[in-house]
């Protein structure tokens, strides 16, 4: 029997990120294993700055999502009012947004951007213990499951401006597959999952060798974090299918 610990992800608006070139900042339509490992990362207390935790953190657990509803897409015209970059390197100490606007008008620019979003998604997130780790897992399971529902910092979907609408409801749940797993456990909000999905059908993306799903087809994505600080992040293969819980 494996140990997979489950949480729902649920918030009016979310973003996990895309390959983003120019001003336009596109989202995919579930979430990256990056931005899922940052919100366990925040949880734990881990820091931005602490790249070699974060590394660790995205090594040692296989992730999935099932994707319970996808939400409404949405595409917001992004505004934003910043100094230009000789009047940032005059000022001496920028404690506060105030302070970072402080400077003439006529040095006052704007960037100006699209950001996608979904809005009212739900989604079930699955991690569980690689069986070749090197180093082993940093972090025991049930130790995350108890910083997701006390976490250290906050927890946002995707963006700082996403965060959840609900409790995460996090769950360590014993079973033969992922399937079985995502099957026994058993959220509060159910209900409420059933008036976004009347189908019963619902997507899947997984990693790694699991018994009892075979993948539609296989994609690659660059979501596996290499580095907070500098921003960068390595290929992994993701596969899909679609399943009916319950059956």
């Amino acid at each position: 029997m494996k140990k997979y610990l489950l949480f729902r992800l649920y918030g009016p608006l979310a973003s996990w990120g895309d390959i983003a070139v120019g001003t336009h900042r596109p989202s995919y339509d579930h979430p990256s294993k990056s931005s899922v490992m940052g919100l366990l990362a925040a949880a734990i207390g881990i820091r931005r700055s602490e790249d070699g935790k974060h590394k660790k953190l995205a090594e040692a657990y296989n992730f999935a999502v099932l994707v319970n509803y996808p939400g409404t897409f949405l595409r917001d015209y992004h505004t934003a009012q910043i100094p230009s970059t000789s009047s940032i390197k005059k000022q001496k100490h920028i404690l506060s947004r105030k302070d970072e606007l402080a400077v003439e008008k006529e040095k006052l620019t704007a960037v100006l951007s699209t950001r996608d979003y979904y809005s009212d998604s739900l989604y079930t997130i699955a991690i569980w213990a690689k069986e070749k780790c090197p180093e082993g897992c940093p972090y025991s399971l049930e130790l995350i499951e108890n910083k997701l529902k006390e976490p250290e910092f906050v927890l946002y979907l995707g963006r700082k401006s996403c965060p959840p609408a609900l409790p995460v409801e996090a769950q360590i749940v014993s079973g033969e597959s992922l399937k079985e797993a995502l099957e026994k456990a058993e959220f509060k909000c159910e209900a409420f999952l059933k008036l976004l999905n009347k189908s019963g059908q619902v997507r899947l993306y997984w990693e790694g060798e699991e018994d009892g799903l075979v993948p539609v087809h296989t994609v690659t994505r660059r979501d596996l974090t290499l580095s907070r600080k500098r921003w960068q992040f390595a290929d992994r293969k993701e596969h899909y299918t679609m399943l009916e819980l319950g059956e």
